[in-house]
């Protein structure tokens, strides 16, 4: 048992003090983003509204699910999200693995290649004008295929897959076992936690995007929710806010996009306790050396 002086007592609760004191910063904005949505309108043209709610009323959430263009941004936005987890972690493994070969030929020029795509990119025309050219400008495509792949990701799996001891694969190769079995019996297995914290990198990714919908994408049933709640909050004015949705008072516009903001928001913070337990073993692994 460790005994702590005095001195470390005090630095822990320094160390508690300041946790708690960053947490309440992250999470206020969320909570006055709340109390907004189930305000009145009264309250929210006075300011009266901070942490908790003024003239509690449901009616900017009676709204966002009345509404079928939110309905379908949602339903959109989730299966566009499950897609491209599931395809950027199949390509992201795909490219990973091969590149831990020692023998494979050209490794070095293809991390050369590979690692450039991170410092330099031909930039947002030239990428407007080769999807022109490849007709995936108005194609629900154009929101997967494009970032299907981040290099960053890649390197991180590569790195994990490279803390997996060789002498696995040697014995499932002396076995007999084709590279395809072996990474789906032996690495896939053993790197949930890098799976979970990619996985959360690019469902998180898509799920707030809306550049790419705002680009290349010309037809308002495929728009991501994102892209609709930045079509709303584009317009400072709240009246003019107002009169596009069909209220008289601007107080309910202001309502509206803090219920938005909710609606779109907690979805995606709900994945993370699911994923939370990967994340601690994926921090605590090889902490321990004996």
């Amino acid at each position: 048992m460790v005994i702590k002086s005095k001195a470390d007592k005090i630095w822990d609760w320094v160390f508690v003090v300041f946790c708690i004191f960053v947490a309440i910063i992250c999470v206020t904005p969320m909570i006055n983003l709340l109390a907004k949505s189930l305000s009145s309108s009264s309250a929210l043209i006075k300011n009266e509204v901070f942490l908790l709610p003024k003239g509690l009323n449901f009616d900017a959430y009676a709204t966002v699910f009345k509404d079928a263009k939110y309905i379908r941004a949602f339903i959109w936005t989730v299966f566009l999200t499950i897609v491209c987890t599931l395809l950027s972690l199949t390509m992201t493994t795909l490219c990973a693995f091969p590149l831990i070969f020692d023998g494979l030929k050209g490794k070095g020029v293809i991390n050369l290649l590979i690692t450039i795509t991170m410092f330099f990119n031909a930039g947002l025309i030239p990428n407007y004008l080769l999807l022109q050219k490849l007709n995936l400008l108005s194609n629900p495509l154009v929101l997967i295929i494009p970032s299907c792949l981040s290099v960053f990701n890649m390197i991180i799996m590569r790195s994990f897959f490279y803390g997996i001891p060789d002498s696995l694969r040697e014995s499932a190769q002396i076995d007999g076992a084709t590279f395809f079995q072996i990474l789906v019996k032996i690495y896939v297995p053993l790197s949930k936690p890098v799976f979970a914290t990619i996985a959360l990198f690019y469902a998180v990714g898509r799920w707030n995007g809306y550049s790419d919908g705002l680009y290349y994408m010309r037809d308002a049933k495929y728009y991501p929710l994102q892209l609709l709640l930045y079509n709303i909050q584009r317009n400072i004015n709240q009246v003019e806010v107002a009169t596009q949705e069909g209220f008289s008072a601007p107080g309910l516009a202001e309502s509206l996009k803090a219920a938005i903001v909710m609606f779109s928001t907690v979805p995606i913070l709900l994945i993370y306790p699911w994923l939370q337990r990967y994340f601690i073993h994926g921090v605590t692994l090889g902490a321990v050396k004996e």
